[in-house]
């Protein structure tokens, strides 16, 4: 599978942060409960998400051969003012630049320590990117303002998921995923918004052996459709699935067993 170029990841860790930050100055409320993420209030979410920046960033900086503690990074926790607009978005500009700037610096094959076996800064320029593609999401959704997001990023989006719970199935003997084993299901993602060689389509297929999946266009089990943007949110469990922008055709029950032991992010 075709991921993005690491400069490429930068840029748009960059681009996100800068949209993040104009949902932070937008004048909403900012004690407000995220309904994706319903333990956290708006200020909550940009806390984490600046938070994750700074730890990423202190660890590829360092090249750390192991993770690092939360309380080790300098301002992990963020301004001590609460609900102060200003100070919160000013922290996670700050948050953005060292993130953006040791992953730039570093380049996509400098060693660093990962949670998934893969060591490198290029994981981390990867994970970053989603981490905040999807987070603005639940920010942006949450203060009742449009969203999208590059088709490109989108589809590498949901690659990456896969991708983790592949890793999940393979390394955890104790994660969720393994509730998806079972007779033969398929699940079948199709953009309607992008053209053959954009490579939004995907295949899942739930069996005895666990999860794999491909690029297919054929009849599944159940299908999800619908712009890619919203195919994404869905697929994230970021929008319900009787949203309108999107469509479910077949066994809509085996879908909404994936989400149930699949969400990631």
């Amino acid at each position: 599978m075709t991921r993005l170029a690491h400069e490429r990841y930068c840029d748009e860790i960059a681009h996100q942060i800068g949209d993040l930050r104009s949902v932070v100055t937008s004048g909403a409320d900012l004690s407000r409960a995220v309904p994706t993420t319903p333990d956290w209030t708006l200020e909550q979410l940009v806390r984490h998400l600046g938070g994750a920046l700074r730890w990423v960033a202190l660890m590829v900086r360092t090249g750390a051969e192991k993770e690092t503690p939360e309380e080790d990074v300098p301002g992990f926790d963020g301004p001590e003012a609460r609900e102060d607009a200003a100070a919160l978005d000013a922290w996670l500009a700050e948050s953005g630049d060292l993130a953006v700037g040791a992953l730039r610096e570093a380049g996509p094959d400098a060693r660093v320590w990962s949670w998934a076996g893969i060591e490198n800064a290029g994981f981390w320029a990867r994970r970053m990117t989603h981490e905040v593609t999807v987070h603005r999401a639940d920010a942006t959704l949450a203060a009742g303002l449009p969203y999208e997001v590059a088709p490109e990023v989108a589809a590498d989006a949901v690659d990456e998921w896969l991708e983790i719970v592949e890793w999940a199935q393979r390394t955890l003997p104790d994660d969720e995923v393994h509730g998806l084993r079972g007779p033969l299901r398929t699940i079948h993602l199709h953009a309607t918004d992008t053209g053959p060689g954009a490579e939004a389509e995907w295949l899942i297929r739930l069996d005895e052996e666990g999860v794999s999946w491909s690029r297919d266009h054929e009849k599944a089990t159940v299908a999800l459709r619908g712009p890619l943007t919203w195919v994404l949110l869905a697929f994230y469990h970021r929008i319900p699935l009787d949203d309108a922008r999107v469509e479910v055709l077949g066994e809509r029950a085996v879908l909404e067993h994936w989400l149930d032991r699949a969400t990631f992010g």
